[in-house]
This record gives C-alpha cells, sequence and structure tokens, in this order.
C-alpha cells in the first residue's frame, strides 16, 4: 500500500517501477488501470504516470454515457479499447460530449507497450482482465465529495451524489479494491 497524504511523484514512481515486472495477461499492451471513487485523485497520478512511462492515457470520463452510465463504460472500454490493443490493432473510441449529452467526435489510442487507463471502472469486470497492474487511489468520501465539487461546481452535488451511489455499486459487488495490487490513500 503506498501511503500519500496527497498525490506525488513518489505515488507515481512506486507505480512506474512496478510496470517492468507485470506481463499483460491477453497480450498487447501492459495494461495500467488506475481506478477508485470519484475525487481521490486518480486522474493526477494518471497523468503523472502516462508522463513518467511515455505512453497513451485513456480516460474513463470520455466512455461514461452519461451520469447514469458508469456499469455500461466498463464493456464500451473494454470493446472499443482494451480488445483492439490485445490484438496490437490501434483502438477508436467515442467521446461523450458531457455538455451535449451525446456522443461526439472519435478519438484513437496507437498500439503501444503501456497504456495507462485511468478512472472509475477501469479494473472492473471484464476491464479487469486486462490489467496488467490494478491500482487502486481512495480517500475519505467527505474529502472526495469537497475535491468533486470544488472542481465541478456545486450544482453538479446532485449527479455526484447519484455517481457515488453507481460507485459502491459496481465496486462492492466486483470487490475492485481488494483486488488491486497497489493502493493508494489521498
Amino acid at each position: 500500500m503506498i501511503d500519500e497524504a496527497l498525490i506525488d511523484g513518489e505515488a507515481a514512481r512506486q507505480i512506474v517501477e512496478a510496470v517492468p515486472g507485470v506481463v499483460a495477461p491477453h497480450g498487447g499492451p501492459k495494461i495500467v488501470a488506475i481506478d477508485g471513487p470519484s475525487g481521490s485523485g486518480k486522474t493526477s497520478l494518471a497523468r503523472a504516470v502516462a508522463a513518467d512511462l511515455g505512453c497513451p492515457l485513456v480516460q474513463m470520463d470520455d466512455l461514461y454515457p452519461g451520469w447514469d452510465g458508469l456499469a455500461a463504460a466498463v464493456d464500451l472500454v473494454t470493446d472499443h479499447v482494451l480488445e483492439p490493443l490485445a490484438r496490437g490493432e490501434r483502438a477508436a473510441y467515442r467521446v461523450w460530449d458531457w455538455e451535449q449529452g451525446d456522443w461526439g467526435r472519435t478519438r484513437t489510442v496507437p498500439p503501444d507497450d503501456v497504456v495507462v487507463l485511468e478512472g472509475c471502472g477501469s479494473s472492473v469486470g471484464r476491464a479487469g482482465e486486462y490489467a496488467a497492474l490494478r491500482v487502486w487511489v481512495d480517500a475519505d468520501p467527505q474529502e472526495r465529495m469537497e475535491r468533486g465539487i470544488e472542481r465541478d461546481g456545486e450544482t453538479y452535488r446532485p449527479h455526484w451524489q447519484r455517481w457515488a451511489a453507481q460507485e459502491r455499486a459496481l465496486f462492492g459487488a466486483d470487490r475492485t479494491a481488494e483486488r488491486a495490487e497497489l493502493t493508494v490513500r489521498t
């Protein structure tokens, strides 16, 4: 367990150092799945890890089909990103436009040795089967909510509460935190 007061270079360094020792379970790139509840610090950590590794970063925020789409995104990322990459192909997925409430542009991910996959659900179910390294990032629930509201604004509080209920259901059924190889507390 990596216990950090804040996500800093030390947590990213420990993850980067773990990558050479892991194996891609389905071939293709080593997928570093950085998962955990909203507001825990996943995005900051994932950006640091991807920058240190010089590899692509795929963010689940692009794949959720709206505020009620957490569970659906697991199949979307598996079908459109993880499976093609495991076959050595370029992945392509449509990006959810949160303002329009519909699918927007298409983003591609070239095959690479390592890909960082960040976001709620990135190591759940079918998606988790492709993870070479599962990282669980967590923090006190009140702290996470405060971070999210500070980032997104007070008008998003009802969405955050709805999303948190989906997280509890998905992570609880999957036992996601228990299956992580590394845990980061922020």
